[in-house]
């Protein structure tokens, strides 16, 4: 129980994330199909946004962590990060419709290696060989999943690459990827030494 008990927070917020973004996904596949793709992007960041508030709350109230001050540069990049956020939501939530949405998703999961890229062209940060080859390796594993996953085949997948769905399914995980770049820059901009987590 001691290494499960030492276990940085960080990682379980992390994990809870990953787990209630899928079901997030799942339900606006669902709100889609009753509502214009604007209107479930719309339902998406307002019932967020209470959750949003409550754990500002739980880590300045009960963790007894004041806020750190805040700047122009940082507004600037959470402005553009929700912004990119928005966009990113309209595109996936447009996939949907599509009758090969499937591989458009699949694309859309290259976010991870152009988080990396954009996150060298905008804060400057840089991968080393191993760090690099990890980034690819993480991408090639969950195209393969996701592949898996929807039953695609690889001949149908290869040829739709300049497909709508795809280049749309692209978009998406540059959107994705730009916005956590600016939402890291955000963060960095407060040279906040607290114990806050930001997944």
């Amino acid at each position: 129980m001691t290494g499960f008990n030492s276990v940085e927070p960080w990682i379980w917020i992390t994990v809870f994330a990953a787990f209630f973004q899928n079901l997030r996904s799942a339900l606006q596949k669902q709100a889609s199909k009753d509502l214009t793709v604007l209107g479930a992007a719309y339902v998406r960041f307002a019932f967020a946004l209470p959750f949003a508030i409550i754990y500002l709350l739980v880590i300045t109230k009960f963790n007894n962590n004041p806020l750190p001050e805040n700047s122009l540069k940082f507004f600037t990049y959470c402005f553009l990060g929700g912004l990119c956020q928005i966009v990113f939501t309209v595109l996936l939530i447009s996939l949907f419709a599509r009758r090969n949405f499937a591989v458009g998703t699949v694309y859309s999961k290259t976010e991870v290696i152009q988080v990396a890229i954009f996150g060298y062209l905008i804060l400057g940060d840089k991968l080393n060989f191993l760090s690099s080859l990890a980034v690819c390796l993480c991408v090639l594993g969950v195209v393969a999943l996701a592949v898996k996953d929807n039953k695609i085949k690889l001949s149908s997948f290869w040829g739709e690459a300049r497909g709508e769905s795809s280049l749309i399914g692209i978009a998406c995980g540059a959107f994705l990827g730009v916005s956590v770049v600016f939402y890291r820059g955000a963060a960095l901009s407060l040279n906040y030494e607290g114990q806050v987590y930001v997944s």
